[in-house]
Order: structure tokens, then sequence, then C-alpha cells
């Protein structure tokens, strides 16, 4: 499987107990198998920074990762979905049961919906329903290092 990661930097190895705690999935090394998400991530932070866009592209092994090491998926938008992005934005650390978590992003289509959630001003039916009307992208966090170091293979880093 081809993998992205859109950063500012090049990265040939990935490490993943650089990233923050209170993400989507947690501390670990993120990418997608959605070359445009990635793209847009690394111009994103680019711009932010007023540096260089790369897209670093890996090769991954993921059938034997998920049959090796303690594999999240999230097929959709659901209440699963919801406690767990959640809980871990709350620092429960949710993601600490798990070596590698995929599913859909937390981004602006439906960040809104999770923030009036979180605040009390909808009730978990009413996000469940808006987020329901949308399909999700695509993210993949390794939290495990020894998976990353095993199974996912740099192939180049393309500046944007």
């Amino acid at each position: 499987m081809i993998l992205y990661h859109g950063s500012s930097v090049i990265v040939e190895k990935a490490i993943c107990r650089l990233g923050r705690e209170r993400l989507d999935f947690g501390k670990g090394f993120y990418l997608t198998n959605m070359r445009d998400q990635a793209q847009e991530w690394a111009s994103k932070i680019s711009k932010s920074q007023n540096t260089a866009a790369y897209l670093n592209i890996y090769e991954f092994n993921y059938e034997a990762a998920k049959s090796n090491y303690r594999f999240k998926h999230f097929d959709s938008y659901d209440e699963n979905w919801l406690n767990f992005i959640i809980g871990n934005r709350q620092g429960l650390e949710l993601w600490k049961s798990y070596d590698i978590i995929e599913g859909g992003i937390a981004n602006d289509r439906v960040i809104d919906t999770i923030n009036l959630y979180t605040m009390g001003y909808i009730s978990k039916e009413a996000a469940l329903g808006n987020l329901s009307l949308h399909q999700p992208n695509n993210q993949i966090c390794i939290v495990n290092q020894e998976l990353a170091d095993t199974y996912l293979k740099f192939i180049e880093a393309i500046e944007l």
C-alpha cells in the first residue's frame, strides 16, 4: 500500500513519539492513502511556517502490520469514532491501547459538529446525524515505533 505524509520537511524515518498526544488518534505518525489530502496538509503547514511543502511517499505492508499488531479501524463517522476522538482530545489516551489506528479525520468538514457536541449545544444523536452526511476521508496513525520501522519504507519526497 502506498501512503503519504504531508509536511514542511522531508521525513525519511517516521518517529512516532514526536506527535502531540491530544490529536484524533493520539500521539503517533500520521499518514493517509489519499495523495490530495496529504498535499493539502503540506501546503497548509508550509504556509503557516513560511517553508517549503513536501509530499513524503511510503510503501506500507498494511496486511502484515494489521495481523501482527493491535489494530483499530473506523469505517465511518459513527458513535465509536466520535467517542474515540473526543476521548483522545480530552486526554483520556484511548490511543494507547493500539499500535495502529485508521479512520476518518475530524477536519474542517466535521469539526464544527464535534465542537458543538463537546460544548453541549447539540445532542449526541444530532451530532451523529450531522456526521452521517459526510463520507470519511482517511488517516492512519502509527503509534508503535517498531511497527513503523518494520513495515513503513520511505520511497521519496516531492517538493510541492
